[in-house]
């Protein structure tokens, strides 16, 4: 043991480092929010309550019952249940959270190739029975229309959702809504 090290041992240097510390930021004023009157701003791309895209044109759901989403969940909270329409095509008849099961870790946001699932960055949800934690689609279409829809859903899919066309050296004219190789 060298000298340096016993002084510190014998002098508690450390200690009285840390004690100084907590004098110094014992009588600042606290920096707690009083959280139902006080509420912060919500932060873009926060991983909140789920919500189903909705077709802008068509006025339906975007999803179309490919099943990634539900494929990729590592908690299994999602089921999506399909049937076959007209000219063969899915028609996705029931889509369901559970959201109490979610680790909100957006993998299926990720993992699908519409966009039709997002999470909100609404976060400021509670309930007194298990059953309000269990979304169905109109109550997913329901989450996109209230926090999501208009210019907030479209901002969200600008800065958050990648790769885009241009990624990858292909443009789409807008007039004619062909692809442009570059």
């Amino acid at each position: 043991m060298t000298f340096p090290e016993l002084i510190k041992k014998v002098l508690f240097i450390e200690i009285l480092q840390g004690l100084a510390l907590t004098l110094k930021h014992l009588f600042t004023p606290p920096v707690t929010r009083q959280y139902p009157d006080e509420k912060r701003d919500p932060v873009p791309g926060a991983r909140g309550l789920h919500a189903l895209v909705r077709n802008e044109v068509t006025g339906k759901e975007k999803c179309v019952g490919c099943g990634l989403c539900a494929a990729i969940c590592p908690a299994q909270c999602i089921h999506i249940y399909t049937s076959e329409g007209e000219d063969h095509e899915k028609i996705v008849d029931r889509y369901e959270i559970e959201v109490l099961r979610c680790v909100y870790c957006a993998l299926c946001v990720e993992a699908c190739p519409y966009g039709a699932v997002v999470l909100t960055d609404h976060f400021e949800y509670s309930g007194y029975s298990r059953d309000e934690f269990y979304f169905n689609k109109d109550r997913l279409l329901e989450n996109w229309d209230k926090y999501m829809a208009g210019p907030k859903g479209k901002e969200y899919f600008e800065k958050f959702w990648g790769p885009k066309a241009a990624d990858f050296g292909v443009t789409v004219d807008p007039r004619s809504e062909k692809k442009v190789d570059k």
